[in-house]
């Protein structure tokens, strides 16, 4: 029972690196080379959480010392933003942290890439305006 018990020990602690950070930095690398947007926003909120999680971890780590199971039900819960089944990373970000956002700033501070400026003015360039005589 003893090799048993060691067994189960080992395998709990790598459960934890294992599900927070190489599975999702393998999926993440996939998702940057894919054309999909949804993976990348799966990642994208992941990474925002598990750092949020992180920092608050860090910041009540005395009292979380005094809780005997918080690993293990971290280790659940980051398994159930990670696993693509649940997409959990996407549910909170869009259910919570997107509401909030457009609570305080509205739809029109949405951030714009600089590329995405230069694309628009670019094309508003190109394109003639209403009224002018085309050249060709």
């Amino acid at each position: 029972m003893g090799h048993f018990w060691t067994l189960i020990t080992h395998l709990h602690t790598i459960a934890g690196p294992v599900t927070m950070l190489l599975y999702p930095l393998y999926a993440s690398i996939i998702a940057i080379e894919s054309t999909s947007k949804l993976d990348d926003e799966q990642w994208l909120s992941y990474w925002i959480l598990y750092s949020f999680l992180t920092l608050v971890e860090m910041l009540l780590q005395p009292i979380l010392d005094w809780i005997p199971i918080w690993y293990d039900v971290k280790l659940i819960g980051v398994a159930w933003l990670v696993l693509p089944q649940f997409r959990g990373a996407t549910f909170i970000y869009e259910t919570y942290v997107r509401e909030k956002l457009i609570k305080k700033y509205g739809e029109s501070h949405q951030y714009k890439s600089p590329e995405v400026k230069a694309k628009k003015k670019s094309v508003h360039f190109i394109t003639p305006m209403k009224g002018e005589d085309e050249a060709y």
